[in-house]
């Protein structure tokens, strides 16, 4: 499995410990930037994000700004996309189970290192329960 990362500045570092721990974990990981914690615009990287994800570069991906919310946004402006901000391992999990999430959203400024990897390891282990969640993502995915 390939995992895509992105994130802005705010974003960065937790985006660099989640790296090392997905590495850890066995998977490909694809960093698509940024590098540092020099200020740049979070919807180039949500853009960068989207792409990869929705043309199958990558299976998901994992993108981090300050809070999740701004990057998430931007990820959700490219078609196929469904990005979720989590903040705890209940939100991590329904994303997958109930709206079969493909890019997850943490933000640097809110999470620690060790949350955020909890919150990965849930979202990436859980399986979308299809059923009557499988026809509201399809109408997501006409929008």
């Amino acid at each position: 499995m390939i995992i895509a990362l992105a994130s802005d500045h705010g974003g960065f570092l937790l985006k660099e410990e989640i790296e090392k721990h997905l590495i850890e974990k066995g998977y490909d990981v694809l960093d698509l930037g940024t590098h540092s914690e020099e200020s740049v615009d979070y919807p180039i990287y949500g853009k960068r994000i989207g792409e990869a994800v929705a043309s199958g570069t990558a299976d998901v991906g994992v993108a981090f700004c300050g809070t999740g919310i701004g990057i998430s946004i931007a990820c959700n402006k490219v078609k196929g996309i469904r990005c979720a901000v989590a903040t705890n391992v209940y939100m991590a999990e329904m994303a997958k189970r109930h709206n079969n999430a493909n890019i997850l959203a943490l933000g640097g400024r809110v999470l620690s290192p060790e949350q955020a990897a909890e919150l990965v390891d849930t979202w990436l282990t859980c399986e979308f329960e299809r059923d009557r969640h499988a026809r509201r993502v399809r109408l997501l995915d006409e929008m």
